[in-house]
């Protein structure tokens, strides 16, 4: 417990977690702070990029064995059952119609790119780091949530108002711009390796840090409007399950990396991975395959209680079971 308090202070303190403090405070009490579409768009190009490549290289320095094989399949099995399980608390804990629970559902299975990000800079400042190959992981736990949600609607609701798995929906899942530029750039920092990274080591390595705390400054600004926008709409069992389902969710990426053997930095990426929340892939893909899902629902969820949750007490508590668990 005092490690936890200890990460859990420190994560707090950290210039990540203030700035996503200062936006959320901001956009709540109504300030005109805003960060311009087209900024807020090329930092998120520039943290894909950036993550991706660095991945890639790492895997090639690392090989590809089965424990990265594994990890795959056990990230593409996570992100289909966990939505499921998340379906059955919201109809347990809120009362909501299976077409919002099946929406919401989906968010829990994909992954948040930000979150796990950010949880890569908190390994880096507790001198861990996880397996490199964590970020393909990523890349595959985004699509198949959204399959289960089609699933769950399929099994349980109306599916005369949807418009299903069409083919268009399919493109729209695998071709979105956050998947093509994490996946791409894994690929091509795995082909060019070591010497690649090398090259532009000034560009993705030293400005990392500082990208990721405007980003998240225009995430707190985000999540405080939705917050405050949606104040009516999220009642308790709601709230309450925005924290209870990372926690849980983090509980199965605990079991799966300790199965497969990875290092404490791995397990605790795994822990962050099926702990976050979607809200970017998943919310456009519900546009098109629910649209009579409230929006106003599944997108406060995970952007203004989830993400904020993981940020800032998720991560450490996260880390330090990682660590406790697997001695690192």
């Amino acid at each position: 417990m005092d490690q936890i308090l200890t990460l859990a202070a420190e994560n707090l303190l950290s210039p990540i977690i203030l700035f996503f403090a200062l936006g959320f405070a901001a956009a709540y009490a109504k300030s005109d702070l805003t960060v311009p579409e087209a900024v807020a768009k090329a930092m998120s190009l520039y943290l894909l990029f950036a993550i991706g490549f660095k991945g890639g290289a790492s895997v090639a320095s690392h090989g590809v064995d089965t424990t990265l094989i594994l990890s795959l399949v056990a990230g593409v099995v996570l992100s289909f059952l966990l939505p499921l399980l998340a379906f059955a608390l919201l109809r347990v804990m809120s009362g909501l119609d299976v077409t919002n629970a099946a929406a919401v559902a989906a968010h829990y299975g994909s992954i948040s790119i930000v979150t796990f990000v950010a949880g890569t800079s908190v390994l880096d400042s507790a001198g861990l780091a996880g397996e490199g190959f964590m970020v393909a992981v990523a890349a595959a736990m985004e699509a198949p949530a959204i399959l289960a949600a089609l699933w769950l609607i399929a099994r349980y609701g109306d599916t005369s108002n949807n418009e299903g798995m069409d083919g268009e929906l399919l493109r729209e899942i695998l071709l979105n711009g956050s998947i093509v530029l994490l996946i791409g750039s894994f690929l091509i920092g795995a082909i060019t390796g070591a010497d690649g990274l090398a090259r532009i080591e000034s560009f993705i390595v030293a400005p990392f840090q500082g990208v990721l705390c405007l980003f998240l400054l225009d995430m707190g600004l985000v999540a405080g409007r939705g917050l405050r926008s949606a104040a009516g709409v999220l009642r308790p069992g709601l709230l309450a399950f925005g924290i209870v389902m990372p926690l849980v969710g983090s509980v199965f990426g605990l079991a799966a990396g300790m199965l497969i053997g990875l290092s404490a930095g791995g397990v605790a990426l795994f822990m962050i991975l099926s702990a976050s929340a979607s809200y970017i892939a998943v919310p456009a893909a519900m546009r098109v395959a629910l649209p009579e899902a409230n929006p106003s629902i599944y997108l406060t969820l995970s952007l203004g209680i989830t993400f904020p949750f993981n940020l800032t007490l998720g991560i450490p508590i996260y880390l330090a079971i990682a660590r406790t668990v697997t001695g690192g």
